[in-house]
């Protein structure tokens, strides 16, 4: 067990580092099916009692998608960039249509977990089956005896029945397991659809050429690495004159004091600096001239984060 739940972290950790789109959902969806699985083996139990069976079942299902798709929007950058947005300058610059698609791009991404967690629950069928069996109509079985009612049915799911009944409960358990399955293959369907326009829907609306799209993938990939590591080394640096001046010593191995001779580091940048490139972005022109990130439009001094005169908002997001 400690082992499986290992290799969920791993795959966790593989799907929050990506930067692939579509490894992104692969890795979640795939660490997902991991998920859902151990969670059969080992935490699954119909209760097989009126009443109790519904909510178990339908709690089996829907609270792991809640408590995913949550997870999915605090681990989504965007959403983030969207809270910094709100509190350092408001939502006044934006429009309809670009909330719109800023809320459907942290919302598309947070779905996938849970949506693959309802499609594995409805595939595997138990906790349909648990959920709805008391729910069966003893008229809609072939001489199903008279003395049994709703409260036999429920016991279907752990096969607590009577000899006399064992025929009747492989006939509920085939018609519920087929329910569940058509449900799940549906939803499969649904979402395969949905995938499908929505990626229409962004390359006819995007105002970028193939190329240029996959040059701004590869600048906020580059931005984003360089940056990260950049911070660190700076940060590093900073601290350790800091830890010098207070101690007047500082205790560095070779390849930090080689870090600390090459990079010179006099201060840290301002607050207005750091609000200035984080937030929200989407993809602007300033006299023509593409702006790929906030970073890029804090560097050519471009000013104001709505349209001006000069420049040119295009409501495309990054992915």
């Amino acid at each position: 067990m400690a082992a499986l739940i290992a290799e969920n972290f791993r795959f966790l950790s593989l799907f929050f580092k990506s930067k692939d789109v579509m490894i992104f959902n692969g890795l979640v969806a795939l660490g997902t099916v991991g998920s859902e699985e151990l969670f059969s083996v080992v935490a699954f139990h119909c209760p097989c009692s009126p009443a109790r069976n519904y909510i178990y079942g339908l709690a089996a299902i829907g609270v792991p998608a809640l408590a995913l798709f949550l997870i999915g929007v605090i681990w989504n950058n965007h959403t983030w960039n969207l809270v910094a947005e709100c509190h350092k300058r408001g939502t006044k610059n934006f429009s309809a249509a670009a909330t719109f698609l800023l809320f459907g791009s942290i919302m598309g991404r947070a779905a996938v977990a849970p949506v693959t967690w309802s499609v594995i629950s409805l595939l595997r069928g138990e906790a349909y089956i648990c959920a709805l069996s008391e729910f069966v109509k003893p008229s809609s079985l072939d001489k199903f005896p008279a003395e049994y009612g709703s409260e036999v049915l429920s016991r279907f799911p752990c096969r607590d029945v009577p000899a006399n009944l064992t025929k009747f409960r492989d006939e509920v358990t085939r018609r519920l397991r087929y329910e569940s399955q058509l449900f799940g293959w549906l939803l499969i369907g649904i979402v395969a659809v949905l995938v499908f326009l929505t990626k229409c829907l962004k390359h006819c609306c995007s105002p970028l050429s193939y190329r240029q799209e996959a040059y701004w993938a590869q600048y906020r990939s580059n931005e984003d690495k360089l940056f990260r590591r950049t911070a660190e080394v700076h940060s590093r640096i900073l601290a350790a004159k800091n830890v010098k001046h207070f101690f007047g010593f500082v205790a560095l191995d070779k390849e930090e004091k080689e870090l600390v001779q090459e990079f010179p580091v006099e201060g840290v940048q301002p607050s207005p600096q750091w609000n200035a490139i984080t937030g929200v972005y989407i993809y602007r022109e300033n006299k023509g001239f593409p702006l790929y990130s906030r970073l890029h439009k804090w560097a050519k001094g471009v000013e104001g984060n709505g349209p001006t005169p000069e420049g040119h908002e295009l409501l495309f997001l990054a992915s």
